[in-house]
């Protein structure tokens, strides 16, 4: 199941099922969003009405997770390419909520930075929560996945040993396009993983390569604080970044990026600069 967020003619924002061979949008009237639906754990795709696709704008899957926990340097050549020793405990920082787009919305460069970056990142959301909970048992906890870009101003970052601001200007958080339901991803860990602009590829992987995979995540995440219904874990970037390139290869106004997942679909948002 594709769990997407929409509007239709009334302008209401409402959770739906995204029926891609149909080119329709089934309407989950009965929950208040997506988060509610997640934390009902609805997995299966309930007898409701449709809308055609094209009578509906799609905005960001979940646009009030309780928390965005996001995994650095979790590739082992992303780690080395960005100057820093490969981690032996999950490297985690927030991106605010305030963040989030939806696929199509433009990433706005802040005048404030000179150094905008992407991450083509892997996600997944938790359903059921839980506090301290086995490696063994992560399957038990994860609703789905879909696709994050972690958008960064290097020089915010790198001017404090803190990561989470320089994360989370307004549209530093695409998302989606859906959140696809555990039960249609066999293996996470074995899912390529790309980014291009413009159509030039610059991130090429597989989750495969993940440091610290999914279940080690949960279990180390939950050992210090309770995971919630529609709590976001981005696990990381892949190699390739504009950081770890020779020149630097930064985000600029006028480009458009697309991440791209292995069963997740495509997330694309074009570029454009805050006026100064």
């Amino acid at each position: 199941m594709k769990l997407v967020s929409f509007s239709a003619a009334d302008g209401r924002i409402r959770p739906g099922v995204l029926l891609e061979k149909n080119n329709s949008v089934v309407d989950l009237a009965d929950y208040a969003d997506t988060l509610a639906v997640i934390a009902a754990g609805l997995t299966t795709i309930p007898n409701q009405p449709a809308l055609p696709l094209d009578r509906v704008r799609l905005h960001a899957p979940l646009s009030n997770p309780p928390r965005i926990f996001a995994i650095g340097l979790n590739y082992r050549d992303h780690a080395v390419e960005s100057g820093m020793a490969i981690p032996t405990t999950p490297v985690v920082f927030f991106k605010l909520a305030t963040a989030v787009i939806a696929p199509g919305e433009a990433i706005v460069l802040p005048k404030n930075s000179n150094e905008p970056d992407y991450e083509a990142e892997f996600a997944f959301v938790i359903g059921k929560g839980g506090y301290r909970i086995p490696a063994v048992n992560w399957r038990e906890h994860v609703y789905g996945y879909t696709i994050v870009n972690d958008v960064s101003a290097r020089d915010v970052q790198f001017s404090t040993s803190q990561w989470s601001m320089s994360k989370s200007f307004p549209t530093f958080c695409p998302l989606g396009p859906a959140i696809v339901t555990a039960d249609e991803i066999a293996d996470p860990h074995q899912l390529n993983i790309g980014l291009s602009i413009d159509g030039e590829v610059l991130q090429n992987s597989n989750t495969r390569e993940l440091i610290f995979k999914i279940p080690a995540l949960i279990e180390y995440l939950s050992s210090i604080t309770p995971l919630l219904p529609g709590d976001i874990v981005s696990t990381g970037t892949p190699p390739g970044v504009g950081l770890g390139r020779t020149p630097k290869r930064w985000l600029k106004p006028g480009e458009t990026v697309t991440v791209t997942v292995e069963g997740l679909g495509s997330l694309t948002n074009p570029v454009v600069a805050e006026p100064r």
